[in-house]
């Protein structure tokens, strides 16, 4: 054994404790000690970071790591002191230090402690900067999430295009470019524009056999969904992304309202608390963070058991490296995709805004994941063929962790039909991209097509049996089976390779699964907290409650209504609630009620469940965020220190109808309100009395028999309140 590899393998245990190397790091970082260019292509969790931090120990000089999150760097720079009794082992140097901070930072440079120097691309290319690592000793320059270069990739940043001629001006040194995600032609452009070409390159593989990849339709039910998901995995770990800030902050609040102890992380939070929620996660003080892209790159918490997209991602790439924060520790680790879609349409129209070349790159993207979405085919194979990767499905790891794979499709003989697909391609001179060649199958003209005269060419419509996306799914399998390939230079224009060239002379049995098609009609019934939402409720047991309705009522001297409303009853008939708590969430049922009257009622649905064997939609019972829990909260207060209801109507923006209505609410779900003061301005003592004796005898609460009944006597406002005030006291 070479003294470099001892060298290496002792500095490995001295600085990380580790007595062996992972994957291809030992590879990796032996290139880099001996000076090569090197590109290094590694998965999420396989160690990305140490491939840099360890050379740059036991080179001379300082190394410069360009890396595009301030955050991330913070977590390096702890993590490198560790390690060290020099604090200036490591540095940052980005906007958030001040005049004092970059002064020390320079010195210790210049001391020769600083080992390892994190900036941001910003930083690097400030003139002043320059001008001071020109004179210093540097071993290399690494260049974090390199994918970030490239246009092509998922998260390409302008700044990150001109850092080659930065590092020339610096100092003729290697440079290391690492990325956690790259398809063949995000490599080729990192390498080009950093001018490595004759770079080393390692590859890891991108399979992670402790993933699970399933996705599921969006539907109106997502919440529900989410959080009987999140409760069948409860105190474990999770990242729920989306796209929008406020989605974060609505689903957010949507689990802690369910009691699930989750936070929110996007970039509009302030600096301190996205930090204090990062912390709690990493702490384990809070299960869930709901998050948009903004959080994760680099959080290394080897313990995320799930990872949920509540909506679509942009581009394969990003849902790799998101689903990747997923069981790094070789655990469980589930990635759940919910897929609709209309959510696609809302990023074209995002698109729609941006220069042309953008568009295309755009909507490019987008089209993988689509197909991704929508394929029967196995997930994971799809995956690892976007970024180049072969997938053996009968011996690969993990080959079963997929939903297409556990409840595989009904497959088709597509013999026939990949010859003519196959026989278009080749035909139509290979120049299209596969939305083209869908078009000449099917016979659909459009001015591309017009332009190159395929309109007029005999096999012009030759598949117009099948509907597009029959097409569309034929050539994803055929592009995985590796008959067809996709162009690099000209980015998805689709060309035949030799497989499929010997297939067309020779064409054997093709066993094709039909895509899943997922539209607006793969609502599963939502069941809503409010009357008519569509929903059936259980006769049989509607027909029970109403009966113990009645007892209930006879022995409390109130009438049935007063104990609960009929919607509430019929709800109580479709979410079968066997607790308490989960009777508080019935429509019209609130803690109050279900402490008055609840009991019998929760001892019936349990007995009546048990004895039919019922299975009970118990996740249905969503509390949701309550926008009116605050107007409610400002009611009750208001109406205790006797404001008058026109003033607290007017304070709210509400017409004094809509709050008598928010008042009913209030007092029919159990909560007791004093309006007296109110309504003895109104009404002397006799005529209350008169009215509260009617809703005593009254067998239905409605305003408009009590109108009748009165005649004229009284107005509809003041029976309604009326109302309330009886429905306070006898019901609550």
């Amino acid at each position: 054994m070479s003294d470099k590899k001892i060298d290496i393998q002792s500095a490995l245990k001295k600085y990380f404790g580790f007595t062996k190397f992972k994957g291809l790091q030992e590879e990796v970082i032996e290139s880099i000690v001996e000076g090569n260019d090197t590109f290094v292509i590694m998965p999420t969790g396989g160690g990305k970071s140490l491939c840099y931090q360890l050379p740059a120990l036991v080179k001379g000089g300082t190394a410069i790591v360009v890396s595009p999150l301030i955050a991330l760097m913070k977590n390096q720079v702890d993590a490198i002191r560790g390690i060290s009794s020099e604090n200036g082992i490591a540095h940052v140097l980005n906007s958030s230090l001040n005049k004092t901070e970059i002064a020390q930072v320079k010195k210790d440079i210049e001391d020769g402690i600083t080992k390892l120097l994190y900036v941001a691309p910003e930083s690097l290319i400030k003139e002043e900067y320059v001008e001071f690592l020109k004179r210093q000793k540097i071993s290399f320059v690494a260049i974090d999430e390199a994918h970030c270069i490239s246009e092509w990739g998922h998260d390409f940043r302008p700044e990150y295009r001109n850092l080659r001629t930065i590092i020339q001006q610096i100092d003729d040194v290697p440079i290391i470019g690492l990325t956690a995600t790259a398809t063949e032609k995000v490599q080729e452009d990192i390498l080009k524009t950093l001018g490595m070409s004759d770079a080393k390159t390692f590859k890891a593989s991108f399979n992670r056999p402790n993933l699970y990849y399933e996705v599921r339709p969006k539907t109106a039910n997502i919440n529900s969904d989410i959080i009987r998901f999140v409760n069948q995995h409860k105190n474990k770990s999770g990242i729920i992304y989306c796209l929008s800030r406020k989605k974060v902050e609505d689903v957010a609040q949507l689990l802690q309202v369910n009691g699930i102890k989750a936070v929110p992380y996007h970039a509009g939070l302030d600096a301190k608390t996205r930090a204090k929620h990062q912390d709690m996660f990493l702490m384990e003080d809070v299960d869930v963070v709901v998050a948009t892209i903004a959080f994760g790159m680099g959080i290394d918490k080897p313990d995320v058991r799930f990872v949920i997209h509540h909506d679509i991602p942009k581009s394969l790439e990003s849902y790799y490296q998101e689903t990747g924060r997923a069981g790094r520790d070789g655990g469980e680790g589930i990635c759940l995709a919910y897929y609709a879609y209309k959510d696609i349409e809302k990023l074209e129209k995002f698109l729609s805004g941006k220069p042309i070349a953008e568009q295309e790159i755009g909507n490019a993207l987008l089209q993988e994941v689509v197909g991704y979405a929508e394929t029967s085919m196995s997930r994971r194979k799809y995956l690892l063929h976007y970024f180049g990767e072969e997938f053996d499905e009968e011996n690969g790891l993990g080959a079963d962790m997929d939903d297409n794979v556990r409840n595989p499709k009904k497959k088709i003989e597509a013999k026939a039909e990949l010859k003519i697909l196959l026989e278009v391609v080749r035909d139509s001179n290979q120049k299209y991209k596969s939305k083209e060649v869908v078009n000449t199958l099917i016979g659909k003209v459009n001015a591309l097509l017009k332009s190159h005269k395929t309109d007029e060419q005999p096999f012009f419509g030759i598949g117009k049996k099948y509907e597009a996306n029959y097409w569309m799914a034929l050539i994803r399998q055929a592009l995985v089976a590796g008959y067809l390939k996709k162009e690099i230079e000209q980015y998805g224009v689709v060309k035949l390779t030799e497989k499929g060239a010997d297939y067309i002379k020779t064409p054997t049995s093709f066993m094709m699964t039909e895509d899943h098609i997922y539209t607006d009609d793969d609502t599963t019934p939502v069941i809503s907290n409010a009357k008519g939402s569509g929903v059936a409720a259980d006769e049989t047991l509607v027909k029970m409650l109403k009966e113990l309705q009645k007892s209930v009522a006879k022995k409390n001297g109130v009438p049935p209504y007063a104990v609960f409303q009929e919607t509430s009853l019929e709800d109580m008939a479709l979410k079968y609630p066997i607790t308490m708590d989960e009777l508080k969430n019935i429509f019209g049922v609130g803690e109050g009620k279900a402490r008055k009257f609840g009991k019998p009622f929760v001892d019936l649905i349990t007995k009546y469940v048990e004895e039919n064997d019922i299975l009970r939609p118990d996740d249905f019972v969503v509390k949701s965020t309550g926008v009116n829990s605050g107007l409610k909260l400002y009611i009750i207060q208001n109406t205790d220190r006797k404001l008058p209801l026109m003033d607290i109507a007017k304070a709210k923006g509400l017409e004094f109808n809509a709050l008598i209505e928010e008042l009913q609410r209030i007092v029919y779900s159990g909560t007791k309100l004093n309006i007296d003061y109110c309504i003895d301005e109104m009404l002397d003592e006799d005529q209350q009395e008169e009215i509260f004796e009617y809703f005593m005898d009254s067998e239905t609460d409605r305003i408009q028999d009590a109108l009748d009944e009165f005649d004229g006597d009284y107005d509809e406002e003041e029976l309604r309140l009326m109302r309330i005030k009886f429905i306070s006291q006898v019901a609550n």
